[in-house]
């Protein structure tokens, strides 16, 4: 696996980790408030061959959940 493709999907994992421990009885909201924010922005350019050919990310609805 390439160094980038390793980068994104650990950081993939660890969003997907926070959110879990988000949704815990107990959970620190205010770790995942100030932790959440730098790992998003850590977050790489997904690896090639992610999505399809052709796919832009930025062309879609202006808010989510307009379609």
């Amino acid at each position: 696996m390439c160094k980038d493709c390793e980068d994104f999907h650990r950081t993939v994992l660890m969003l997907g980790s926070l959110a879990l421990y988000a949704d815990q009885h107990g959970a620190d909201h205010a770790f995942v408030d100030a932790i959440a924010p730098s790992i998003a922005a850590s977050l790489p350019e997904p690896p090639p061959g992610l999505f399809p050919p052709g796919f832009d990310p930025a062309d879609g609805p202006e808010y989510p959940g307009e379609w």
